[in-house]
């Protein structure tokens, strides 16, 4: 008796809208602890967790349809994926490329 019942954008708004934006929570969240790392001292780690969290963003916005992709869909496809996989992997390169003292 599924057929009978609305759609969830009907039935909970909020709840369709909260799903719809998964993937970008999930990237925020790998961000944050990037971020946390960064604040305890562990900035090297922390910047490559961030990068590494803007390369997942790039692969979800590749993957993901576009009803599905949310708030990660910013201009065209190719654009996002590109800039998102430039920023991550320049972040990653950069932070491990610079000398420990």
């Amino acid at each position: 008796m599924t057929g009978d019942r609305p759609p969830l954008y009907v039935r909970r708004p909020f709840v369709a809208g909260l799903v719809r934006q998964l993937p970008l929570l999930a990237v925020l969240a790998a961000v944050v602890v990037g971020l946390l790392l960064v604040t305890v001292e562990h900035w090297r780690t922390g910047l490559v967790v961030m990068g590494l969290a803007l390369v997942a963003a790039a692969v979800l916005r590749l993957l993901l349809p576009e009803r599905r992709v949310g708030f990660l869909a910013v201009r065209s496809r190719p654009v996002d994926v590109v800039l998102l996989t430039a920023a991550g992997l320049a972040l990653s390169v950069i932070a491990v490329a610079i000398p420990a003292p």
